[in-house]
């Protein structure tokens, strides 16, 4: 009998796969990468054309040894590590490591952990696509070079420990942009007017939003436009004088990819990205389910298409059909395409088994895996079925010149909405009173509702809004947000609060360098096209190392420019007049992983450490002692009073030592502007240079 050897990825799916191959197949697995590029050097011979200089992995001798000995008393050899760039990489790797005979050895890959799926990728066996390979080669040399050239001139400029990275640092960039937006926000005044009217016979009011003119829609920008509208309207004669009936339809979404399952979890099960992907990750390698054994519930998870295979989409839409009925079942509209290049030609995410419901699994699946499994499933067969359909009214109602308009709009077909919606899908109104309402209808003026409003700056981001942004940016690949968020949180350059990202000091200084003296390292555009470039190699259209000789010599005289120009954040420790209670010294300012604090330089006989708060040489304005610069417990800034607790004055922009002409009250700094803090005065005006 043929022996043959099978080695995967992870030790997740050995069992599995043993169980669906039988007793002349050998599973076995590699627990991921085997040879990388070393960690105490650059790795990569720059005089011999960017060759870069592998080795094996510490800690992997005695994996590899145990496959060779396996290679050897095997037939064939299988290489079946993960379908997408980073596994192809895998499979070569282990070729060269364990020095496989080429006639011997073939790659398989597989979408799904499914019996049928393995199965047929023995039958479609191919050679190792070195296309794919050298795109993975490229990646990890350029931001091996970027993060092995830059991180030791933050270490020598700012501190020890930090790194920068090719794809972090636009992350960082991204967020920093936001935070400086937010900053420099100034609200702007408007107000809302709403008309709630008597219907004859109608116990209830109707309610009806000022528009503006019959032909232009109007926004009231201040309470005396407000009651000059409310002088000609107060008395005027109410008359509807447009109905408009109409339909609507909401298409199905699409199957789930990695970054809308990362954001849609976000959002409906308030899970990191990271969390996300490691409960798919455990789908996908297999769940042990009563009966069945080990399978495979999801497909593959990293993946930015929305394909699905012709025999998947068969079978769902014959589960729609026989469960809720043919009307259901998706007509054969046009698929959802992107103009970007799909990674691999993958699926999207999607049941490994449709007839595998959410309550058949709920038994054999955690809570977590059962929340991220049911979303997963309701998005599939959602996909499957046909648009939701609505009835709409739109109606008029003349007030002398203006007019105010209510719309309303009823289900009248639930199609995918009767198994799925969005988590921030906004619940649909359905305004009864209009359904009998014509151009005769008869309105008596009930009441007016004016309501006072700011507008409000952008929202800082999420994980879930940061991956859509990288997405939409084209920065990075399904494989690579959710590490590149846990990064910079990890490295405490943005911190986390409740759902929100925000920068914090330490990570101002990193994105400040980062612009100063590699600019194109974090330009957004410059890392999509590398994404672009990256693409073209693994369709065979570049070769790999065209692009590292095109990106290193940019690079190299950017660092050596920086190594020449860029200050030093701190060479010497500031001191500062605080006197250390336990020597008498003066303490000096020194920089943690938070950010700055004080320190005893007689360090290490005495080791007295506290919070460095930086005065801004502005008065508190509720008790007159300083404001200083204090962090959040997560690093993010803000300003309060010295005299905190007993004090509670705290705000997230810059109190202005200058004062309101106005009205008398504190100004903010805000971007390159004075702007009053009490919202309702609203004077503004530009800073002195």
């Amino acid at each position: 009998m043929a022996r043959n050897l099978v080695i995967v990825e992870s030790p997740a799916k050995v069992k599995t796969i043993k169980k669906f191959l039988g007793s002349s197949y050998v599973v076995t697995a590699s627990n991921g990468h085997v040879r990388d590029l070393p960690k105490s050097q650059l790795g990569i011979d720059i005089e011999n054309d960017y060759e870069p200089k592998y080795i094996t992995i510490r800690g992997k001798g005695d994996i590899l040894a145990t496959l060779r000995k396996e290679a050897k008393k095997a037939d064939k050899v299988y290489l079946a590590t993960d379908p997408d760039r980073e596994g192809e990489a895998i499979s070569w790797h282990l070729a060269n490591a364990l020095k496989l005979d080429e006639k011997k050895m073939r790659r398989i890959s597989f979408n799904e952990i499914t019996k049928n799926a393995v199965k047929a990728s023995l039958k479609e066996a191919r050679d190792i696509d070195m296309d794919l390979v050298d795109a993975q080669q490229a990646r990890r040399i350029l931001d091996r070079m970027v993060g092995y050239k830059i991180s030791p001139l933050l270490w020598a400029k700012v501190k020890r420990g930090l790194s920068a990275g090719r794809v972090q640092s636009v992350a960082l960039r991204i967020i920093a942009d936001r935070e400086a937006e937010i900053d420099a926000f100034i609200p702007v005044e408007y107000w809302t007017l709403d008309a709630m009217f008597k219907i004859k016979g109608e116990k209830r009011p109707l309610t009806a939003k000022f528009y503006g003119t019959e032909d232009k829609k109007m926004t009231i920008a201040s309470e005396e436009e407000l009651n000059q509208i409310l002088k000609v309207v107060e008395n005027a004669e109410y008359k509807v004088i447009d109905v408009k009936k109409g339909t609507r339809v909401k298409k199905a979404p699409v199957p789930f990819t990695t970054s809308t399952l990362q954001q849609e979890a976000s959002k409906a099960l308030n899970f990191a990205t990271q969390k996300t992907m490691r409960i798919a990750q455990q789908l996908y390698e297999g769940i042990d389910i009563k009966g069945n054994g080990t399978v495979g519930v999801i497909t593959y998870l990293r993946t930015d298409s929305t394909r699905i295979s012709e025999e998947a989409d068969a079978l769902a839409k014959d589960y729609v059909a026989e469960n809720y009925g043919e009307d259901y079942v998706a007509g054969k509209g046009k698929v959802k395409t992107s103009d970007k290049k799909i990674q691999d030609a993958h699926e999207a995410i999607r049941p490994t088994d449709i007839t595998r419901t959410p309550a058949s699994l709920k038994e054999s699946l955690s809570r977590d895996q059962f929340r991220l499994y049911q979303l997963i499933w309701k998005r599939f067969v959602a996909s499957r079925m046909s648009e939701a359909r609505y009835e709409t009214t739109a109606i008029k109602i003349g007030a002398g010149e203006y007019c105010f308009s209510v719309a309303a709009s009823k289900v009248v077909f639930e199609g995918f909405r009767s198994v799925y919606s969005e988590a921030d899908e906004e619940k649909e109104e359905s305004n009864v009173l209009l359904k009998g309402i014509d151009k005769d209808t008869v309105l008596t003026k009930d009441s007016f509702d004016p309501k006072q409003h700011f507008t409000q700056p952008p929202a800082h981001y999420t994980e879930a809004a940061l991956v859509k942004t990288m997405e939409e940016l084209g920065i990075g690949r399904p494989s690579t947000y959710a590490p590149t968020i846990s990064t910079i949180i990890g490295r405490r350059y943005v911190a986390k609060e409740g759902k929100n990202l925000y920068i914090t000091e330490i990570g101002e200084v990193v994105d400040g360098i980062m612009k100063q003296s590699f600019p194109s390292i974090v330009n957004v555009n410059f890392t999509a096209n590398m994404e672009g470039l990256l693409d073209m190699v693994a369709e065979g259209k570049v070769e790999w190392k065209e692009v590292i000789r095109n990106f290193y010599p940019d690079l190299k005289e950017a660092v050596d420019t920086a190594e020449k120009e860029l200050e030093s954040v701190t060479i010497e420790d500031e001191v500062t007049d605080v006197i250390c209670e336990e020597c008498g010294r003066n303490m000096v300012i020194k920089y943690g992983p938070h950010g700055r604090f004080l320190a005893c330089p007689g360090f290490p006989d005495c080791r007295n450490t506290k919070p460095y708060l930086e005065k801004i040489g502005v008065a508190c304005p509720k008790c007159g002692k300083d404001i200083v610069l204090r962090k959040t417990k997560k690093g993010r800034k803000y300003y309060g009073c010295e005299d905190n607790p007993e004090c509670d004055f705290m705000s997230w922009q810059k109190p202005s030592a200058e004062k309101c002409s106005e009205c008398g009250g504190y100004m903010l700094e805000k971007g390159n502007k004075l702007v009053c803090a009490d919202e309702k005065c609203g004077y503004v005006r530009n800073l002195k240079k």
